[in-house]
């Protein structure tokens, strides 16, 4: 038992010493800018930063992605670089990946497949995803873990921590102690791939009736703690239909906003990573949905208070907004703080408001956004911050990813519409009922 932790140990340090330099120069070179005034050309560090960082597997990408959503966590410049990293790392080569499949399955795996593609058809942050034939014939993706990652997950995280110290020091608008737990919670969570099997079968049973989603079936006894075998979807990327027909955009731009937030208004769950690559599109225009790692599991009260905001802002009712505000977890609301959110939430809901087609904003850039994130960042570090519950970091995510998808579509759709036959049977007893059956289906 010593040598084993003797050796994440070492592994650990190992993942310090690649990474901090990295995080490190980043740190030193902010804090240096914002206390000795030395002058930093912000727009080539970044493209350097986003370079190191593109080349080393794990997590730390996945954080750079989710810290480059936080209005204001880091200036524009790295905030821009970091959005486009796709989780991209170079695989793990054929030898590396056969070790890797024993580990999981045994000395003779190769036997349970009649194909096993050598080339990784994707590489992600925390694996990557082979495709495989079985000897029935049937096609499925093999999604394999890195090895260490939970070393990486250690050493990644305690690096974010140094760059959120730094960043609180000189900044007070958002208290990211809530951020730091929930990023913690949910890529541990990742790590486990029996969890994701699980979660992928509940939204299997979610979607079972429904048309424009297809969810992977999992092949269980070819699947472990590290390994994930499931049916392999066929479909392209979402952004080769940036040019279709403005009736196809728009009927993805339907698909996509169901496909979230049907579970989210039925069963209090919700998919945390609207990532370009969790997704694609079948020729019929229904998606593919994949990466079931990073969810989110909400009690009613929440949900609750994203519909009841939803008819204070529509009603200027500010009592209702401030218990949908203590609904989410936010604390000590004052005239001030609640004027100061209502901004942001006013851009986030804005589609919703009015019974008509519309874009999902009316410019057609992210810059408005951006605009309207500092305003509010600004004036709510003149009023001491506020300190976001950790519940909202992957909702608001979910919101500002799928808009910059809709974006991308210059989708014009009735979001107020679609988001109605949603919202209009809600009820937190029967959300309840519907997701602890659901949850207990898998034993989750």
């Amino acid at each position: 038992m010593k040598d084993k932790e003797s050796k994440s140990f070492i592994k650990q340090i190992k993942r310090y010493a690649k990474v901090g330099g990295v995080v490190g120069t980043l740190a030193t070179k902010l804090a240096s800018q914002k206390y000795l005034g030395v002058k930093l050309d912000k727009k080539k560090h970044a493209a350097e930063v986003r370079k190191a960082l593109g080349n080393i597997k794990g997590p730390l990408m996945k954080v750079a992605q989710l810290s480059a959503t936080i209005p204001d966590l880091l200036p524009s410049e790295y905030a821009t670089e970091l959005t486009h990293l796709q989780s991209n790392a170079p695989p793990m080569g054929w030898l590396f990946v056969k070790r890797r499949m024993a580990a999981e399955l045994g000395l003779h795996w190769q036997k349970s497949f009649k194909e096993f593609g050598k080339e990784a058809s994707r590489a992600a942050s925390l694996g990557q995803v082979h495709k495989a034939k079985l000897p029935s014939g049937k096609e499925v993706a093999c999604k394999l873990q890195y090895p260490d990652m939970m070393s990486a997950v250690t050493a990644d995280l305690s690096q974010l921590r140094l760059i959120f110290s730094i960043y609180q020091s000189y900044n007070k608008a958002i208290k990211t102690g809530e951020i730091y737990k929930e990023i913690t919670q949910r890529l541990t969570e990742e790590l486990d791939y029996e969890r994701e099997r699980k979660l992928t079968q509940i939204f299997g049973e979610i979607f079972s009736k429904s048309s424009y989603v297809h969810i992977p079936k999992t092949i269980d006894n070819l699947s472990t703690k590290r390994l994930l075998t499931m049916s392999w979807l066929e479909g392209k990327p979402i952004l080769d239909f940036k040019n279709a027909k403005k009736e196809v955009r728009n009927t993805i731009a339907k698909n996509m906003f169901y496909t979230w937030y049907k579970p989210f208004y039925e069963y209090g769950i919700i998919h945390g990573d609207p990532h370009l690559g969790n997704y694609t599109i079948q020729s019929n225009h229904t998606v593919n949905l994949f990466d079931y790692g990073c969810m989110r599991i909400f009690e009613g009260k929440f949900i609750q208070g994203v519909i009841d905001l939803y008819y204070a802002l529509q009603n200027n009712d500010d009592e209702k907004a401030v218990h949908a505000y203590t609904q989410w977890g936010f604390a000590n609301m004052t005239k001030n703080k609640l004027d100061v959110l209502n901004k942001w939430a006013e851009f986030i809901y804005s589609p919703l408001m009015e019974d008509r087609v519309q874009k999902i904003q009316q410019s057609d850039s992210g810059i408005y956004g951006a605009q309207v994130a500092a305003k509010v960042h600004k004036e709510l570090k003149k009023l001491g911050g506020v300190k976001p519950p950790k519940e909202f970091v992957f909702m608001d995510r979910a919101a500002v990813g799928l808009g910059s998808v809709f974006m991308h579509l210059k989708a014009e759709v009735n979001w107020h519409e679609i988001f109605h036959s949603l919202i209009k049977n809600f009820e937190i007893k029967k959300m309840k009922t519907r997701q602890q059956k659901i949850l207990k289906l898998v034993k989750l």
